[in-house]
């Protein structure tokens, strides 16, 4: 009995750390900070054709796609949702945890500028991103 009890928290205590694990931390491969200060840290995502990240989480961001993107988020307790976006869409994306994945035959590239307020903090959930309202006409 005992030892299902410290199987049981050892596990517990592991989902959750992967639950709330820094991009950069966690997967490297396809996230770099770009530039980092009290206020922002802004992340350069590269995701290769068919690639996955793994599950990690982000506070309240915006979104300035590079290329075109076709992909998928894995969220723990919503369903997955598909993405397509364009070279140039800008977005705000409240924070989150997920997993992403490129589902096209093409890289995609992607710079996160993510918010460090203590308001961003709190805001963390698992709603989808939204596409914001450009100011260039967009």
């Amino acid at each position: 009995m005992r030892k299902l009890l410290v199987s049981t928290l050892f596990f517990l205590c592991m989902a959750s750390a992967v639950m709330a694990q820094d991009p950069v931390q966690v997967d490297s491969k396809h996230y770099k900070v770009e530039f980092e200060n009290d206020e922002v840290r802004v992340l350069r995502v590269k995701v290769g054709p068919k690639e996955k990240s793994v599950m990690h989480q982000h506070p309240n961001a915006v979104a300035i796609f590079l290329t075109d993107a076709t992909g998928r988020f894995t969220f723990p307790k919503d369903p997955a949702q598909d993405i397509t976006r364009k070279a140039g869409e800008v977005l705000w994306t409240p924070g989150t945890v997920h997993l992403p994945e490129n589902v096209s035959d093409k890289p995609f590239e992607v710079i996160l500028v993510e918010l460090k307020s203590k308001s961003a903090a709190k805001n963390v959930d698992n709603r989808p991103a939204t596409k914001a309202t450009s100011t260039n006409g967009n």
